[in-house]
């Protein structure tokens, strides 16, 4: 069963321009993935409340996998942290809310 998301969701040939200006919150997951659809309502609740400190968007990893290959993204789901192009943090697994805002402040 697919969720509906309003994240924007990243492809293999999509995802190197997507990365590369401003910063942007890339969540690698799966449809299948459990913990991945706990996190995407709290992605999206993020992206909605700070639309102008960062992009919010999504990698699936059965679709794109040469994209999580090459990042080595070895779990689901992982969020990356990308600032210009640059990837400068890095969190593995679904957390809640408050664990998230912490985990970005510091770039933001």
């Amino acid at each position: 069963m697919t969720t509906a998301t309003t994240l924007k969701t990243l492809t293999d040939d999509t995802f190197t321009e997507a990365v590369s200006r401003g910063t942007v919150l890339v969540e690698f997951g799966a449809d299948w993935c459990g913990p991945c659809r706990m996190v995407e309502p709290v992605l999206e609740q993020i992206a909605a409340e700070m639309p102008d400190a960062l992009t919010v968007a999504k990698v699936d990893l059965d679709a794109s996998p040469r994209t999580a290959r090459d990042l080595r993204v070895m779990s689901a789901p992982t969020l990356q942290l990308y600032k210009d192009g640059v990837l400068v943090a890095q969190l593995v697994g679904a957390k809640p809310k408050i664990h998230l805002l912490a985990w970005l402040e510091p770039h933001l």
